[in-house]
């Protein structure tokens, strides 16, 4: 993993998909802040629950994988895959639920979107997540090992979509039909709603062409990053994003002007 990561940033100064709005280490710096809080919220709040019911769950032969007629790698594969579907469910529910949005919204208004921004999710948004992961858990039937290997693979993956990496355009269009990539994910980072409201998968890209959710249009490499109503530095400064799902909701903070529609 800790090669991996380091591969990312040294493309991101290799090969930059886009050009950096807020240059410079303060705002890797905030990123990581912001990442620190919420992986200690995680180790306190929901970790221990979540360990524990894990451990219950493959005791109690609870959930659909482990009752499925297929030998254990199978049956563990089969829950990975679902843990990403009710993922991309979970993100959805983030985006179109006020609430949860408001816990959301701190990811995305960083003004640039690169590695950095993988690990910058607001404390709130985890906890309100324990339910939900709770239930993954005891109906898909997710034990202590297969959490472990999906939680770290979901980890690479979105480190990966969010990094400002430039590949080439064909190996991209490639991947992109198995999982996200840097350039799908930067449409669902835009300041324009619907491109937004796209994109929702976070592992396999599956979901999105499932659902009719996905903005396929990776030739769109000018998208502007972030949300409009914060795009002054003071507007994303570490304070005002931790204090953001506290504040009185703004009618217009999830909207922004329709530009065009997704390329087919």
């Amino acid at each position: 993993m800790i090669a991996g990561i380091a591969a990312l940033l040294l493309l991101e100064r290799l090969r930059p998909l886009r050009h950096t709005v807020e240059p410079g280490p303060a705002r890797i710096a905030r990123n990581l802040a912001i990442g620190a809080i919420t992986a200690a919220t995680v180790s306190a709040a929901e970790r221990p629950i979540v360990t524990r019911l894990s451990k219950l769950t493959e005791t109690r032969n609870w959930g659909i994988a482990s009752r499925l007629p297929l030998p254990p790698a199978l049956q563990r594969a089969a829950a990975i895959i679902l843990m990403d579907y009710t993922l991309y469910w979970w993100h959805v529910l983030l985006h179109r639920v006020p609430p949860l949005w408001r816990m959301h919204e701190p990811h995305h208004i960083d003004r640039d979107l690169d590695t950095s921004t993988g690990v910058r999710f607001h404390f709130t948004e985890f906890l309100a997540s324990i339910p939900w992961r709770c239930a993954q858990i005891v109906v898909i039937g997710v034990g202590p090992r297969t959490l472990a290997l999906w939680q770290t693979l979901t980890l690479a993956e979105v480190l990966f979509h969010h990094s400002n990496v430039r590949l080439p355009l064909a190996l991209e269009r490639w991947l992109a039909h198995l999982v996200v990539t840097p350039r799908m994910h930067g449409i669902h980072h835009s300041v324009e709603r619907p491109e937004r409201d796209s994109n929702f998968s976070s592992g396999l890209s599956l979901w999105d062409r499932m659902h009719d959710t996905s903005w396929p249009d990776l030739r769109h490499d000018d998208v502007v990053i972030g949300m409009p109503t914060h795009q002054r530095p003071r507007d994303v400064s570490l304070g005002k994003t931790l204090a953001l799902p506290f504040e009185s909701p703004q009618r217009d903070r999830h909207h922004a002007i329709r530009r065009r529609v997704p390329a087919a």
